[in-house]
């Protein structure tokens, strides 16, 4: 176990560019992840850890016995340097992204074009609580495996089972899944989410403020509206997200 002081080590640098770096993060794949729980998560799920940084003075949490694991400790400013988050105890650790290995999904939640990392986090904690069996993310969606994103989701990153496709390929998809796209839109021609059968479908939403593109709606065999007073506008995202996936649990 070594002990770094100084922000030019190699391997200081590297986590540093990971977490920041979307590219890097898909050319290596893994993703870097901070703090007890997340690490308790990833250990119980049986995440692939390739790396380990604790914060000199900060948290120890039991390690796994995986030969070869890199176990280094960091002075507490350099431990900062590096870090996303604000005093964070450690520890630091980098997980190998896991592939999609599932079968053919039955209830499918589509993220399109969503920017907050918060939003997309939550609708991954929300999936792993409510039992979909997949999470599709297409166009420009915040990076599923970002610090901000990781933290959002709470753990639920290790247990969801998601996938990153072109439009092109989620039609190809759910064409070979035999599931029919519902898309959650303000349109006059949309459904009550109520009214819908979602036992076995794959639902859409959209950017946090245009909503699904045209092209994805056009893809759609149906649209669904959530019910709302007067005078309510929209829901924010993940909110949306959560009903539609409770609806479809329900």
């Amino acid at each position: 176990m070594e002990r770094i002081t100084s922000r030019q080590n190699p391997v200081i640098r590297h986590l540093r560019r990971l977490t920041r770096e979307r590219a890097l993060r898909r050319e290596e794949g893994v993703f870097v992840c901070d703090g007890e729980k997340l690490f308790a998560e990833a250990i119980a799920n049986g995440a692939e850890i390739g790396q380990v940084l604790l914060r000199e003075g900060g948290a120890r949490p039991e390690l796994p016995a995986l030969p070869g694991l890199p176990v280094d400790v960091a002075a507490e400013e350099v431990f900062s340097y590096v870090s996303p988050l604000e005093n964070s105890p450690g520890p630091l650790f980098t997980v190998r992204i896991p592939a999609f290995t599932g079968g053919k999904p039955g209830r499918v939640v589509v993220l399109e074009n969503l920017q907050d990392p918060g939003n997309v986090g939550t609708v991954l904690r929300t999936s792993a609580a409510l039992g979909c069996d997949l999470v599709v993310l297409t166009g420009d969606c915040a990076d599923p495996f970002s610090p901000k994103t990781v933290r959002a989701s709470m753990g639920a990153l290790f247990r969801q089972p998601l996938l990153e496709l072109k439009r092109e390929e989620l039609r190809e998809q759910l064409r070979a899944w035999d599931l029919p796209l519902y898309g959650a839109a303000l349109v006059p021609e949309a459904e009550d989410v109520r009214t819908a059968e979602l036992s076995r479908a794959a639902v859409a939403v959209g950017n946090e403020g245009h909503g699904l593109s045209p092209e994805l709606l056009a893809m759609c065999d149906k649209k669904l509206i959530i019910p709302m007073t007067p005078g309510s506008e929209s829901l924010n995202a993940a909110v949306a997200a959560s009903i539609l996936l409770w609806e479809m649990a329900r």
